[in-house]
């Protein structure tokens, strides 16, 4: 509607003037982003596949032309296009605010442990260090430990001025330990922190301020684990760049997309009566995968938040390294099995949940293929690995790099530096999916077969 102004002109007097147009700035839907980062995706596989036409046939020669296309497309078409749609949906991303960043609510905190007697009361002298302003309470579960764990919590409670309850839980296993903490939860929101996980002085408030910020809808908030002894031996050298730029990109692709394809029991944020509705955690060994995934087939969306920040001791010792990755692998198997990915009622997370589904596939082709190929090539035979396999690289430092310049502004609102790890980094790039892709194919032969279960 139109505004009449006066002015002491009388030729001007009583002219209608239009109000200024307001300046909006360009937004562009997480549907749109999703759909244009596919297109951008597939045009790269287009180009890879015309580029690789001589490829095929130079291979197709020795082992036929289908099985030639087989395993072209599980060493660069597929990668290519997944990293193409990860590039290209990071570049669009912009996470809105917070709206509250510092919320009140009462939460509750479940650490599971079992023999943890060394670093339960550094975990809680960390959680009492919060500037959370809500009122907190800490559920500590003694899950059959064999040493002081319980007592150790108990004391480090009263030092600390936490309001810390221990609870035992004889039957071993981190899904029984949580869920019997289930039991005495009575606030609204819930967190799982693992014992040996230590939170940056905010990480409580931003993630529940993530959380408060939500949709109804949301039902879990996903937070940022990076690395706490990276300057211990060389593995946990190259872990600190997985986690700071690999896990936390697909964290952030999935985050984007609004369906975190993992809660991580390690800390996360969770909507108590969500959790029971899917009768809490399951007796699995990837048990916060399928919780997760359960609240994602209900149509509930999983956010990640990541400078709600909290560091984790990873393994240095190469065969306790080994236990933990193929038992994430064998963790998305059994999710797989239980909750399939065309079951899942968003086409986000369709979506994501079927790039687990083809994970071992990939990590069969790069280890019983792409590995054998590296080493012929260096007696000059290119059959496998050639210039072609070299299209994925500008993807792979493309991610990182982004990733990085993504993460360096978290660390500075965060008030932290990124530790000058340049061997870590050169390693984490050209030798770590060689190590990663071996061990995974033996976690999915671990469940193929059903073997038992390593923890430690």
């Amino acid at each position: 509607m139109s505004k009449i102004i006066e002015h002491n002109n009388p030729k001007i007097a009583n002219t209608n003037i239009p109000p200024t147009p307001k300046k909006y700035k360009r937004y562009v839907s997480v549907k749109a982003k999703f759909y244009l980062s596919h297109g951008l995706a597939a045009l790269w596989v287009i180009l890879s596949i015309f580029v690789s036409i001589p490829w095929i046939r130079d291979l197709g020669v020795l082992i036929t032309i289908p099985a030639a296309i087989l395993i072209i497309v599980g060493i660069s078409y597929i990668p290519g296009y997944m990293n193409a749609f990860m590039v290209s949906s990071l570049l669009l991303d912009k996470q809105p605010k917070a709206k509250n960043s510092d919320p009140s609510e009462h939460l509750s905190i479940l650490v599971a442990c079992y023999n943890e007697e060394a670093g339960i009361k550094n975990t809680l002298r960390y959680i009492a260090n919060q500037d959370y302003s809500g009122e907190i309470n800490v559920i500590v579960i003694d899950n059959n430990s064999t040493d002081q764990t319980a007592e150790v919590a108990k004391a480090a409670g009263k030092e600390f001025g936490i309001n810390l309850t221990v609870i035992h839980e004889s039957k071993p296993g981190k899904n029984f330990a949580l869920n019997s903490a289930l039991a005495h939860v009575e606030t609204e929101l819930m967190l799982t922190l693992d014992a040996d996980t230590l939170l940056h002085k905010s990480a409580l408030r931003n993630i529940v301020a993530r959380f408060l910020s939500s949709p109804t809808d949301v039902c879990a908030v996903a937070g940022a684990v990076l690395v706490r002894n990276s300057r211990g031996k060389f593995l946990a050298k190259i872990q600190e760049w997985d986690y700071f730029l690999g896990i936390a990109s697909i964290k952030r692709l999935q985050g984007l997309f609004q369906g975190t394809l993992v809660a991580q029991g390690a800390f996360s944020l969770y909507r108590t009566e969500s959790v029971k509705q899917v009768g809490g955690w399951p007796d699995a060994i990837g048990e916060d995968i399928v919780l997760t995934w359960r609240f994602l087939s209900n149509n509930w969306r999983v956010y990640f938040e990541p400078t709600a920040v909290a560091f984790t001791e990873v393994p240095e010792n190469f065969k306790h390294f080994v236990r933990q990755r193929s038992r994430w692998a064998r963790g998305m198997i059994e999710a797989l099995k239980l909750v399939k990915p065309w079951s899942q009622p968003s086409p986000y997370t369709r979506y994501l949940t079927f790039c687990n589904f083809v994970m071992p596939y990939l990590d069969a082709v790069y280890t019983l293929v792409w590995l054998p190929g590296l080493i012929l090539a260096f007696f000059g035979y290119y059959y496998i690995v050639g210039v072609m396999t070299v299209l994925v690289l500008p993807l792979t430092f493309a991610v990182n790099l982004i990733l990085y310049l993504y993460q360096k502004r978290v660390f500075k609102a965060l008030d932290l530096k990124i530790r000058k790890n340049y061997l870590g980094f050169i390693a984490y790039v050209l030798l770590y999916q060689m190590i990663m892709s071996p061990v995974s194919v033996w976690g999915y032969i671990q469940e193929m077969f059903k073997l038992r279960r390593v923890w430690k």
